[in-house]
Formats: structure tokens, C-alpha cells, sequence
């Protein structure tokens, strides 16, 4: 058979696999939230369970008492969350524990300024102290991002911040 005889069955070919190959790449992208993964969300409560696994009949690993605490979705099921915290802690929450809001935290002990525009010799409109929360209203691609606390907003690096690295946190 000739080479101009195969062409038309080696397009049919190649054609079913990359659609093969689309498909599969696509179902590894649906969650059951219909949400990427990994992606931020913020405890909702003042107490939240962490678990060894993905029901209340695993072990509790400890609790958070942090509400508004940035936490890493990093898998899920349709009832549960994976979650990475800012100290790489791994564990399971259920997902109505969970908020779509973005927040971040300062992890290191001192003080953040947050200036009053996106470049390091803008003007100190506040500090975010060492291990405290600011909701996230964005970040630009320059590396800076805009945070509100207590009412004010301001701008501070990104890489200042736990809960703005979208790559996974925790392995």
C-alpha cells in the first residue's frame, strides 16, 4: 500500500487520539465543585475540625480557631476539602466550613506596609502586622496586591503574603 494510501487512515488516527488525549485532559480538570483545584478559600468559623480524611469518621488531626484563616484547596471530593494552611499543615474539612472569600496572611512576625500605590516608595498608608489577616481585593502582574483591613486598603508585595502563590503549597 502506498504512502498516499495510509495518509487518509493516519489522519483518522491521529485525530481520534488527540481527542482522546483532549478528553482525558479535560476530566482531569473537572472537580466536583466545579472549582479548580488548587485554589484559596478562607475558614468561615471560629472552630473548623480538621480530619485525617474525608469524614467525620476519621480521625481528628486538631482545630482551627481562626476564622477568616487563608487555606489552600489542594483535592475534594463532593462533601469535602483538602486543605493546605499557611504552616503546610495537611488535613480534611467539610466544605460548608469553608468561604469563597480571598484572604491573606502576613506568616512573618513583623510588620507589613501598606502603601498607598503598587511600588515600594509609595506612601505608608497603614501596617498589616506579623500573622494577621487582610481580605484580598486583587493583584496586579507586577507582584503587588491590594488588601482591606479594618477598612483600609493599601498595597504590599505578593511575596509578603501566604494565600496569593496559586502553585500548590503543601506536597
Amino acid at each position: 500500500m502506498s504512502a498516499r494510501a495510509w495518509a487518509p487512515i493516519f489522519a483518522a488516527v491521529l485525530f481520534w487520539g488527540l481527542g482522546a488525549v483532549e478528553t482525558a485532559a479535560a476530566a482531569d480538570r473537572q472537580t466536583p465543585s466545579g472549582l479548580p483545584v488548587p485554589r484559596y478559600v478562607a475558614l468561615k468559623f471560629g472552630e473548623v475540625n480538621a480530619r485525617a480524611g474525608p469524614g467525620d469518621d476519621h480521625r481528628l488531626l486538631w482545630v482551627y480557631r481562626v476564622k477568616g484563616l487563608p487555606v489552600q484547596v489542594v483535592a475534594e471530593n463532593t462533601e469535602w476539602r483538602r486543605i493546605c494552611d499557611p504552616e503546610r499543615g495537611l488535613a480534611w474539612v467539610h466544605r460548608r466550613t469553608t468561604d469563597g472569600r480571598r484572604m491573606v496572611m502576613r506568616t512573618q512576625g513583623t510588620p507589613l506596609a501598606l502603601r498607598g500605590a503598587p511600588k515600594p516608595t509609595a506612601a505608608t498608608h497603614a501596617f498589616l502586622n506579623g500573622r494577621a489577616l487582610a481580605a484580598l481585593v486583587r493583584c496586579d502582574s507586577k507582584g503587588w496586591c491590594k488588601l482591606r483591613v479594618d477598612g483600609v486598603s493599601g498595597w504590599a508585595p505578593a511575596s509578603e503574603l501566604w494565600g496569593t502563590d496559586d502553585r500548590p503549597q503543601c506536597r
